[in-house]
């Protein structure tokens, strides 16, 4: 049995999201995520108006006059969330963290996804892939999902975002829309993304806290602990320390921004304690134009 504190939670964002799901959000991802290809559905008279690539030449030979093949769209879509469930997730300095700021996105998209009668997969990792849930449909393997991200607890507390991207690659077959959540702090990671991106629709989605962009004012002496290798630091905070400090970061954003480019992925920049359903929107407003031409 879960805490009752961890089913409230799961409770609160089921409420939440589906509550946006029905006001705001369905349209915006029924309007990107409609379908991936076409399936033949059957063959008729050809039109003048219809692609003559679309032309069944074996019925047109039988009947004696041309017939054209009918496709629609394919609907039913997969959907994969490959989450970050290293140390770094439990990080958060607005009320909420990383990790919880996952599991509300996630859940919003898979509600969307649910209305939409498309399945629902989740890939947890680490510095290794520590679970992966099959996809499926339904509410109930939903809120499963989330229970999944809420309360994991992985073995190991680094990052790797390859092993992730190496079962994504091995594991689905069929072309899917994946949402990669992570803070990216992991290396090397260009060619498999190149790779999975490929094979699927693939977003990236960057989870951050203010204070990783810039150092709060705390002191001349501050002592932290890495969340993901343990080590303890000391060290003075003044001025020059957090000037440098945000150089760091704008050197790492500049070099994720450079990789997600020359990839060609789309992505998606949110940040904990601030209010995300406009940058969701305007995202797949963005996405919407660019497919549409």
């Amino acid at each position: 049995m879960l805490p009752k504190e961890i089913l409230s939670k799961v409770r609160f964002i089921e409420i939440t999201t589906s509550r946006l799901v029905n006001t705001v959000f369905a349209g915006e991802y029924h309007s990107v995520f409609k379908g991936r290809g076409m399936e033949f559905d059957e063959v008729r008279e050809y039109d003048p108006q219809d692609d003559p690539r679309d032309i069944d030449w074996n019925v047109t030979a039988r009947m004696g006059h041309p017939y054209t093949k009918k496709f629609v769209e394919e609907r039913e879509l997969t959907v994969l969330f490959l989450v970050d469930a290293s140390s770094s997730g439990q990080y958060g300095t607005k009320g909420k963290t990383k990790s919880e700021l996952i599991a509300e996105i996630a859940a919003l998209l898979a509600f969307s996804a649910v209305k939409n009668n498309d399945r629902i997969g989740l890939i947890v990792f680490s510095d290794h892939v520590e679970k992966f849930i099959p996809p499926k449909k339904g509410r109930l393997h939903v809120l499963r999902v989330i229970r999944e991200i809420l309360t994991f607890k992985p073995k190991n507390k680094g990052t790797d975002i390859n092993a992730a991207l190496k079962t994504l690659n091995d594991v689905i077959t069929k072309r899917s829309t994946v949402f990669l959540f992570s803070d990216f702090l992991s290396r090397d990671y260009r060619q498999l993304l190149k790779i999975a991106h490929k094979k699927h629709d693939l977003i990236s989605v960057v989870i951050e806290d203010a204070t990783e962009r810039e150092f709060p004012s705390l002191g001349a002496l501050v002592e932290i602990e890495d969340a993901e290798s343990g080590e303890r630091f000391v060290f003075g905070a003044g001025k020059s320390f957090r000037e440098r400090f945000k150089k760091e970061w704008q050197k790492r954003k500049t070099e994720r921004d450079e990789i997600f480019n020359s990839v060609g992925l789309d992505s998606i920049e949110l940040e904990t304690g601030k209010p995300y359903i406009q940058s969701l929107i305007r995202f797949f407003k963005t996405r919407e134009k660019r497919r549409h031409g």
